[in-house]
């Protein structure tokens, strides 16, 4: 076997593992899809599975940008952001004190939670 044999099954080998890979990633896509009826995806299967390379790409053009559970994921992502950010260090270390104060924790935790905050 000469180089550029090896070379040309080794480029062969890459588009073939892309072509699968778009394969499955377009059927767990579909299934994971909650904008369809079962029965479009019913269609969507049997397209994808009977002409493969076809099926994968009309479905990742006729695929919409945004779909419903996209949106859904990414207002959940977005308010657990503001959940996140609406905790300042301040507040941390007011709730530390009144723990320490209410003796939940000793002075020496205090310090070294404290200490762990404000790095």
């Amino acid at each position: 076997m000469s180089f550029t044999d090896w070379l040309w099954s080794l480029i062969i080998l890459f588009f073939w593992v892309m072509a699968i890979t778009i394969w499955f990633r377009c059927i767990f896509d579909l299934f994971s899809r909650d904008d369809l009826a079962g029965v479009m995806k019913l269609v969507w299967i049997i397209v994808i599975i009977i002409i493969p390379f076809l099926g994968c790409l009309a479905y990742i053009v006729l695929r919409p940008k945004v779909t419903a559970s996209d949106v859904q994921g990414m207002a959940r992502a977005e308010a657990a952001n503001r959940a996140a950010s609406g905790v300042s260090t301040a507040d941390e270390l007011a709730k530390l004190a009144q723990l320490r104060d209410a003796g939940a924790i000793t002075i020496p935790e205090y310090d070294a939670l404290k200490a762990k905050l404000l790095a």
